[in-house]
């Protein structure tokens, strides 16, 4: 049975190469993002592969994540996977100078965003006894680093959460589960550091960081278990990578 799959955070990096490699591996896709024009075009390209259905919205917005799940045609209105991929830095400052903008951002997408989108899909599953949720925190979920204060408690809320809705779901046979991953080279420290390249690309000098294709690879793996395990909680780093701040450079 092909089984159809709602990616948030799209059209870009693990969310991007995730829709990718599912596609090649029969996953009806539902691609969810708020820049369009990535949108289209990722859709155009996985609509050679397999049947794809994109719905343009931030996860920011309450309202437009459920009108937006609740518009889904029917033969992509049945969720059997939620990954729940969305998510930002933003800043890396200590928190006497943090700033407020930052700090509601990565409330809002990492937090906020992640409820508002299961709590649209969530009660299918439930209804249905079936269904599987793949959160992707981050090491920052498992360990606090300098400067890195309101990024790491939204992901140690995402880790809370992930064991919370295992428990919670756990009566309709609903897999939950998370990954996260060490230094990976996506758009992250360029967004970050509000488009400063430059610095955005020493994150990653000197060693080979995780690319995008990785973690997809992880979950695609995490998703062809069979239905009685589940991958409850995964770390995964670069070889260089002890733990946040200690990497082997060259």
């Amino acid at each position: 049975m092909t089984k159809t799959v709602l990616i948030t955070g799209a059209t870009s990096g693990i969310g991007k190469a995730t829709a990718q490699l599912l596609a090649k591996n029969n996953y009806k896709i539902i691609l969810c993002g708020r820049r369009e024009d990535r949108l289209l075009e990722l859709q155009k390209e996985l609509l050679e592969i397999t049947a794809v259905h994109s719905l343009l919205f931030d996860v920011r917005d309450k309202k437009a994540v459920f009108d937006c799940i609740a518009s889904l045609p029917e033969a992509f209105s049945t969720i059997d996977v939620l990954i729940n991929n969305a998510g930002n830095a933003h800043g890396l400052d200590p928190i006497q100078t943090g700033d407020l903008d930052d700090w509601d951002a990565m409330i809002d997408i990492n937090l906020k965003g992640l409820l508002y989108v299961s709590k649209a899909v969530i009660p299918q599953m439930v209804e249905r006894k079936s269904g599987h949720i793949i959160h992707i925190g981050s090491t920052a979920a498992k360990e606090v680093y300098p400067n890195g204060n309101v990024y790491c408690a939204t992901k140690y809320a995402v880790d809370a959460l992930n064991q919370a809705m295992r428990i919670d779901l756990n009566p309709f046979g609903i897999r939950v589960g998370a990954i996260h991953p060490g230094m990976v080279d996506t758009e992250f420290s360029q967004v970050r550091f509000k488009g400063d390249a430059e610095r955005a690309a020493n994150v990653y000098k000197g060693f080979d960081p995780l690319q995008a294709e990785n973690i997809a690879d992880i979950i695609h793996f995490v998703l062809s278990r069979p239905y009685h395990v589940n991958i409850a909680d995964l770390v995964v780093m670069p070889t260089a990578q002890a733990m946040v701040g200690i990497v082997k450079r060259n």
